[in-house]
């Protein structure tokens, strides 16, 4: 597998941001997406402990700090155009601030 550096990654198309897909290493299943700077990249790597960027409270946040329900990193691969991230952790608790194991627990049914 080709590893990537923090230069090949394109902040500037999403202001600053980058989308990130949570995966679950063992199951295969869509945890969540969020969004990430620069700085929650750097200390995800440093503590291989996810941490996004939210853009309604405009600062840095670990997933789990207040619920518990931490993401350990085990992998971070990048996209082929380098503007979306994918996180494959190890879920502790579901990740979903609702309660469900993923935030995608709705069909969309078209209408």
């Amino acid at each position: 597998m080709k590893k990537a550096a923090i230069k090949e990654i394109d902040f500037a198309k999403g202001d600053g941001l980058v989308p990130v897909i949570a995966q679950d290493a063992s199951s295969g299943k869509v945890l969540m997406v969020a969004y990430a700077n620069r700085e929650a990249l750097t200390k995800t790597m440093k503590t291989r402990f996810a941490h996004y960027y939210s853009r309604s409270r405009k600062k840095l946040w670990k997933k789990g700090e207040e619920s518990g329900h931490v993401q350990r990193v085990k992998r971070v691969l990048l996209d082929c155009d380098g503007d979306t991230l994918l996180y494959v952790v190890d879920q502790t608790g579901p990740a979903c601030h609702t309660g469900n194991e993923t935030c995608f627990f709705r069909q969309y049914k078209g209408r």
